[in-house]
């Protein structure tokens, strides 16, 4: 049952919270896929005011690389190498969701401004065949821990979608069930493809 639900995980840069709920529902038997939304991915850096950033056709094994390069100790220590490592086993890339055409049944967001994004983007397409997609946004910090309670929050909400026998009809009551009990705030919205 739960494979026939079709899921699209989206945080600013493809690296840290779409990752983690990408890599937790594949193990689940999840058909997923993992995007970002912003122009650019942007990582951590030596303070905050100056980020890594790099392109979206850069992959994850040359971030890994250049990091490593630039300062072992530091990117270690702050968990980001650690994660790229996990990324470049899910998938060589980044991906942008801007640029992907695929359709999906549920788009989980990691953030509002996320969500505002996707939904902005698919309002912006020309329809194809109306098939409904839900966009849920549950809000999460982007760090390490966050992102493990994220993924745990992202597959629970999944796992409720994909036993409902009519996911439309019972989503209004399924999002206020999970709003309940995750004591967090969730956006929704339907578009249409």
């Amino acid at each position: 049952m739960t494979n026939d639900l079709k899921v699209a995980v989206v945080c600013s840069s493809n690296q840290n919270r779409s990752m983690e709920a990408h890599a937790f529902l594949s193990k689940k038997g999840f058909r997923v896929r993992s995007f970002g939304s912003g122009n650019q991915v942007k990582l951590p850096g030596p303070s905050p005011d100056k980020p890594n950033i790099y392109d979206f056709t850069v992959s994850y094994e040359q971030m890994y690389q250049d990091l490593l390069s630039k300062d072992k100790s530091l990117y270690t220590q702050n968990g980001i190498l650690h994660m790229l490592d996990r990324n470049r086993r899910i998938k060589s890339h980044p991906e942008r969701f801007q640029s992907c055409q695929e359709k999906f049944d549920v788009i989980f967001t990691a953030e509002e401004r996320v969500y505002d994004q996707v939904v902005e983007e698919l309002s912006n397409r020309s329809p194809v065949d109306n098939s409904p997609v839900h966009i849920i946004n549950i809000e999460i910090q982007d760090n390490h821990e966050e992102a493990t309670i994220g993924a745990f929050l992202i597959c629970e909400m999944a796992q409720m979608m994909a036993e409902s026998e009519d996911l439309d009809n019972d989503i209004d009551e399924l999002l206020q069930e999970f709003e309940a009990k995750a004591q967090k705030p969730i956006l929704h919205t339907i578009q249409f493809y």
